[in-house]
């Protein structure tokens, strides 16, 4: 690892279902286990509820990586949740690739409230792939998509008014 990578520190946000992954988190915690305080933790009632404007307000407004956690498939307390949390995720990471944002930047896994050791694996080894990649500087980004989109539309504005 260079030093570059070694400094930095990803900011990961989190959105876990309150019955399986947070319960898992929290038995993470009470059990003493240790993993990376990077991942910020929202708590949702079900992946279900985890709307797709939430992961990309989360990617613009600075995070490094995304993590969704909930009830394995079948377990869901609200029956198809976490069904709904799988396909949206799907069509939001190919969504994603398409923005440059790489696949290990955002990703969903199922971690019952037994499950502390697997939810320790998955932040750690989210966290380790999120820091080799380094920051994701993604609002810079929106920044310049956004100024070239304002030159774009100047020049169309110039070019319709030309024509009247």
């Amino acid at each position: 690892m260079d030093k570059k990578s070694s400094k930095f520190e990803p900011k990961i946000v989190g959105f876990f279902c309150k019955w399986c992954t947070s319960s898992g988190a929290d038995l993470a915690g009470t059990s003493r286990m240790k993993y990376p305080p990077n991942v910020i933790p929202i708590r949702v009632m079900c992946t279900g509820r985890v709307d797709p404007t939430f992961v990309l307000t989360a990617f613009a407004r600075g995070a490094d990586g995304v993590l969704i956690g909930g009830c394995h498939p079948g377990d869901c307390h609200y029956l198809e949740g976490n069904y709904k949390a799988l396909g949206r995720y799907h069509i939001l990471s190919n969504m994603l690739s398409q923005f440059g944002i790489e696949k290990e930047r955002f990703q969903l896994h199922w971690i019952s409230a037994a499950e502390a050791k697997r939810f320790v694996d998955v932040v750690t080894g989210m966290t380790e792939q999120v820091r080799t990649l380094g920051p994701l500087k993604w609002p810079e980004l929106l920044n310049t998509v956004e100024t070239e989109s304002e030159e774009l539309m100047q020049q169309l504005e110039e070019a319709l008014s030309a024509e009247q």
